[in-house]
């Protein structure tokens, strides 16, 4: 039986309006705008249950935690941002994967992510030189 609270309305609300994943923590900072008391343990069980009732589906990346989006869309990939750390739909696809197996492999199935600057972080990096070295070439 599914709840349908105003939280759990806003929460749906909040994934819908992103268009792309995010992370339980961005999930209640746009959820609170139509549910100002939401709480991040509200925020988790909900993303649970909905996961469970098939309206939400879980991104995992390797290394990081679960971003939620919208259940049923079709096939797509992810492009993350190392600067923002944001996560975006990417709407295409290299298609059959399975020349690059090894010899006798069978491909089932695949996932890609692209690393690089979301247009926002790229616009910033132009008008500020020297300031938009990605984290992970800083070290």
């Amino acid at each position: 039986m599914e709840r349908n609270t105003r939280q759990r309305a806003a929460i749906r609300e909040a994934i819908a309006q992103a268009e792309r994943p995010l992370l339980p923590q961005e999930v209640l900072q746009a959820a609170r705008q139509q549910a100002p008391g939401l709480g991040i343990a509200t925020v988790y069980r909900n993303l649970k249950a909905l996961v469970a009732e098939g309206e939400l589906s879980a991104v995992q990346l390797p290394g990081e935690n679960p971003r939620f989006e919208l259940a049923g869309c079709k096939h797509h990939h992810h492009f993350q941002c190392t600067q923002c750390q944001r996560v975006f739909d990417v709407h295409a696809c290299p298609g059959d994967l399975s020349r690059m197996a090894p010899q006798g492999f069978v491909v089932e199935d695949h996932e890609l992510t692209l690393y690089g600057r979301c247009a926002e972080c790229a616009a910033r990096a132009r008008r500020s030189p020297g300031a938009a070295t990605p984290r992970h070439l800083s070290r």
